[in-house]
């Protein structure tokens, strides 16, 4: 196996540890740079697909092929933030909301390590990473509730808590409406996401609910999609609350189904490229990121 393929290698691999200890990440630090990226396939009936191999996949960097030089498809452990929406049009929903959340951490798997937050007139984050889930699923009972929705500002909130941090990196928000009170910019968290390499996966809920005057109906933000779309998470919209546990679970089950495809760039210029996962057999679909900073500092493999 190439020497650049086993750095990439130890670099993306996290100590698995039991559930309840703090992941131990060694940093590895070598002159080779490595794209990598995670990609999600699924068929025609949108059922995930995870008995793919190497030669089933295309990789393209501002539409030139790659040599794939990383290929696994076994589970890699995530470090995973949760933020969720507790303005107040979710307060006739609120314990929906949470046993759906308590469906994705019950699926966690060993290395695996997340914390939890919530966002209203305020951003809230528990104190620490960890893989413990039945902490986690504790610590759910332990977020307030309140009337805007900050939403940008905790997906910002939510990046801050994963710098450092090596490995597959995931914030999964839940809104069931548009921002209103964020000092922080859709585009600016946006552009953070994609340096950082950061994936977001969305939960939004379409909901109706009494304002104290009215009876009004939310859509989620906008933004929600796109910011899924380009650092190739997943973006669900939901029009019934009964399916909260159901998406949660299938977000749970695609983070443990991704492939890690990994190339060496050819040009680093410190532009923005654009990236392409395409598939060689029909019917099936790739979603992965969809640009990268073509600059050492921001590769794997790099001081």
């Amino acid at each position: 196996m190439r020497v650049e393929v086993m750095l990439f290698l130890g670099f993306i691999g996290l100590t698995i540890t039991t559930i309840g200890a703090q992941q131990q990440v060694p940093r590895f630090r070598s002159g080779t740079n490595i794209v990598p990226l995670y990609v999600t396939v699924t068929d025609g009936n949108d059922r995930l697909v995870a008995n793919l191999v190497k030669e089933d996949f295309e990789v393209y960097d501002n539409e030139v092929q790659q040599e794939i030089v990383v290929f696994r498809n076994d589970v890699q452990p995530i470090s995973v933030v949760v933020m969720l929406d507790t303005s107040a049009s979710m307060t006739g929903k609120l314990k929906l909301l949470m046993a759906g959340a308590e469906q994705f951490f019950i699926r966690m798997l060993p290395g695996d390590q997340g914390r939890v937050g919530a966002f209203n007139d305020k951003v809230e984050l528990t104190s620490e990473f960890t893989g413990d889930r039945d902490r986690l699923i504790t610590e759910l009972d332990t977020l307030d509730f309140g009337n805007p929705t900050r939403l940008y500002d905790a997906i910002a909130t939510s990046l801050d808590a994963l710098q450092g941090i090596q490995g597959r990196r995931v914030i999964l928000v839940f809104t069931d409406g548009d921002d209103t009170s964020s000092a922080a910019k859709s585009d600016e968290v946006l552009d953070r996401a994609v340096v950082e390499e950061v994936m977001v996966y969305a939960i939004g809920l379409r909901a109706e609910y009494f304002n104290g005057r009215r009876m009004v109906r939310s859509r989620p933000d906008r933004n929600l999609r796109k910011y899924a779309q380009e650092t190739g998470g997943g973006y669900f919209e939901l029009r019934s609350d009964d399916d909260l546990g159901s998406t949660f679970t299938r977000v749970a089950q695609e983070l443990h189904s991704q492939y890690v495809i990994g190339f060496t760039p050819t040009e680093l210029d410190g532009e923005p490229h654009g990236l392409e996962v395409r598939l060689k057999r029909s019917g099936m679909t790739a979603r992965a990121r969809r640009s990268y900073i073509a600059s050492a500092e921001n590769l794997s493999g790099t001081p």
